[in-house]
């Protein structure tokens, strides 16, 4: 491997005076509720309205102030979404089987019955990320979708992203950011039913105070800043991978990228192209810090080198930029969504295709994909079985209870055996049992 561009390492971790503060906050936030939710939208977004909550005629207002063209455009994708959750719905099945004569076991799916869904706001109003956490919700069939998004400070909400909550299907909107925001949907406060799961992008307050509240309820996954890997070979335009670079770039002075390639030639030409294209790029105040610190360029000595350096990265976004994709396709382990040829990119997959863009990110691509609808079921067994198959289960487990000296549990197979073996019903208790 030959390096053509190294920049900085980037993980997830706990900065352990953000998990102090976030710590504190959320102590107030249990302890006083609205008050402290109001204190501390006040403080820093300048934003204490007497509710937080919109009203169907604020949301309609909001709605109104949208064009024709965003509202098409926020359905088109927002179409997308749905049309793939629905299809990966098709395949929870329900299942029994009997195991053994008399033995049957079987699953089923249930979804959780409250999701907070947060829209995050920000340096940019990321209203597409509406869509990325409630429709998967409803369409698995959640209850309430709670969802909040921050407010412009001092100046309520931004129109574009109070239309996609709620066309995705959000039941209850709140203008309300960061970790107050994320208490509300977990404790609930008396004005919503604490929620099951908090789903979401955010920056690091939100991602540590998801991660202090988790066990409080679930939460989706603990996301770092965004990042992009791109393999690219001889065929590929180095313009294009440039473009595709500096696409993630722009999201924060954090995010990752990684251009492995096959050749050094191609590495410098992608080097010399992304340089242009930076200097004149809108945003290249934050994309050139991210570069800088975080942008990084290999060369592989061959497609099974370059294969390996990308599962080692486990990007969120994977780009392939090859002529033989179906080598890479088959033997890829470690990314959270691929993106198949030039012919799509990130930016399909955060805004419109259909796929989801909450997705892991700082190597936890290793041992977990992102949000789809499965996250909002629970996978839940039962057994059931015959007065037959109890006896002769029975005895086994009672053998294996005794080895393991738990004399109780032992005693619970031991009566259900002499129950239903033959002999007249005896009373199912423990002292009955061990004479």
């Amino acid at each position: 491997m030959i390096t053509v561009k190294e920049g900085g390492h980037r993980l997830f971790e706990t900065d352990p005076e953000t998990a102090r503060y976030v710590a504190e906050m959320l102590q107030q936030l249990r302890a006083r509720g609205l008050d402290a939710v109001r204190e501390f939208s006040a403080k820093f977004d300048d934003w204490a309205p007497p509710g937080f909550e919109l009203s169907e005629a604020q949301i309609a207002e909001a709605i109104a102030q949208c064009s024709p063209e965003l509202i098409a455009d926020t359905e088109y994708c927002q179409g997308n979404v749905r049309t793939f959750a629905r299809a990966q719905l098709g395949m929870f099945q329900p299942l029994e089987v009997e195991i053994r004569p008399g033995v049957r076991l079987g699953h089923k799916h249930i979804p959780v019955r409250g999701v907070g869904s947060y829209v995050p706001g920000g340096r940019y109003p990321m209203f597409g990320s509406a869509q990325m956490s409630i429709i998967p919700a409803k369409v698995a069939g959640v209850d309430t979708v709670v969802a909040c998004t921050p407010p412009v400070k001092g100046a309520g909400y931004y129109p574009a992203t109070i239309n996609a909550m709620k066309r995705a299907g959000a039941d209850r909107i709140f203008v309300v950011g960061g970790v107050p925001a994320m208490a509300l949907m977990a404790f609930g406060m008396g004005v919503v039913e604490p929620v099951d799961i908090l789903c979401g992008a955010g920056n690091k307050f939100v991602a540590e105070a998801k991660r202090q509240l988790f066990g409080q309820c679930g939460i989706d996954l603990l996301a770092g800043p965004t990042e992009i890997a791109i393999i690219a070979d001889d065929t590929a335009d180095p313009a294009l991978v440039a473009c595709d670079l500096l696409g993630q770039a722009e999201h924060d002075p954090n995010s990752g990228q990684l251009l492995v390639c096959l050749s050094e030639k191609f590495g410098r030409e992608t080097l010399k192209e992304l340089e242009k294209q930076l200097a004149v790029l809108p945003t290249r105040e934050i994309a050139a810090l991210s570069w800088r610190d975080f942008g990084k360029i290999y060369v592989a000595e061959s497609p099974e080198e370059a294969l390996r350096i990308s599962d080692d990265y486990a990007p969120e976004h994977l780009e392939l930029h090859v002529a033989d994709v179906d080598f890479y396709t088959r033997n890829l382990r470690n990314y959270g969504s691929l993106f198949i040829g030039e012919e799509t990119t990130v930016a399909y997959g955060d805004k419109s295709i259909g796929t989801n863009h909450i997705l892991p990110t700082s190597r936890s691509a290793r041992y977990t994909g992102g949000v789809w609808v499965g996250k909002f079921l629970k996978t839940v067994t039962y057994q059931q079985m015959t007065e037959a198959a109890s006896a002769e289960v029975g005895a086994v487990t009672a053998r294996q209870c005794d080895v393991e000296r738990m004399h109780a549990h032992a005693i619970t197979a031991r009566v259900r055996v002499e129950r239903y073996q033959g002999g007249a019903a005896k009373p199912a208790t423990h002292a009955a049992a061990k004479k």
